[in-house]
């Protein structure tokens, strides 16, 4: 029998590629291509590569990049516990929210820019990313990786402070206790932001919010945990703390000037409110 030929990087990713599809739960043919397109390698340092199994980094044998093709997290700064995100979850994000042509996107907590790329890969021809990374050196390392990615740019800073462009996505890859009233406002009728919530430290829930003609539909989708985004993870202005049964069951927010928090309040901040009633039964299907 002659030796078996081993799979090529090309065929790998394609086969890495059919993962993230289904692990996206959507029909859109675009996700996978997407993935096929965007060589997760060409964002990360020089290998070999620290990947972190149970909570600790171990290092790939080799600098082959057939090694990245797999759901793990890979360090890009192991020192401050920053990685490039689980490709499974992104998956099911991205089939979430759902890019589209034309949309304007704003990505907050960019990292090194992989996910960005894969967004402006799913927004083409005719969208924008605006990716925000408040780490130095990780913006820099993104703004030159974005280069071949015409319609992304780069900000180097605090997106909690800095503004941002009206948006049809809000992609946020920062465990947040609350949305900045400045990222709810700037969501155009219809547009989505996904986010990890973080109401308390024992409560970790990726939840997406669509801007509703009144409010906000909001549907919890799975557990979800990243570091803290510094200038939304501050409960001070908090008045009431969801449990995570509670969390799990919220399906609308509210802006405190627009509606004063009722009786189906779970969680009470300064400037929004999130409820266990349906706001739109329509937008939250």
């Amino acid at each position: 029998m002659p030796p078996k030929r081993r799979a090529s990087l090309a065929e790998i990713r394609a086969f890495h590629a059919k993962m993230m599809a289904v692990a996206s739960r959507s029909a859109d043919p675009r996700l996978e291509r997407a993935f096929e397109l965007v060589p997760r390698e060409a964002f990360l340092p020089p290998g070999p590569w620290q990947v972190m199994v149970n909570h600790t980094y171990i290092e790939t044998p080799t600098a082959d990049p057939v090694h990245l093709y797999q759901n793990i997290l890979v360090a890009l700064d192991p020192a401050k516990g920053i990685n490039n995100g689980e490709p499974f979850l992104h998956a099911a994000w991205l089939g979430a929210v759902a890019p589209m042509n034309g949309d304007i996107i704003c990505h907050i907590g960019a990292g090194s820019g992989y996910y960005t790329a894969l967004l402006a890969t799913l927004t083409l021809p005719d969208g924008r990313v605006h990716a925000f990374e408040i780490d130095e050196n990780l913006a820099a390392q993104a703004r030159t990786n974005l280069v071949p990615f015409e319609i992304a740019s780069v900000t180097q800073g605090d997106a909690t402070t800095l503004p941002l462009p009206a948006a049809d996505l809000i992609y946020v890859n920062a465990g947040i206790a609350v949305p900045p009233i400045s990222w709810l406002q700037a969501l155009r009728p219809g547009g989505r932001m996904i986010f990890p919530w973080r109401p308390h430290e024992k409560v970790g829930l990726a939840i997406m919010m669509t801007r509703t003609g009144t409010g906000f539909a909001v549907k919890p989708l799975m557990p979800a945990w990243f570091i803290p985004c510094i200038g939304a993870s501050d409960l001070d202005d908090c008045t009431r703390i969801p449990t995570g049964s509670e969390a799990r069951a919220v399906r609308s927010a509210w802006l405190s000037a627009d509606r004063s928090p009722d009786d189906s309040a779970v969680a009470i901040y300064r400037h929004v409110w999130f409820s266990t009633a349906v706001a739109d039964p329509a937008a939250a299907r």
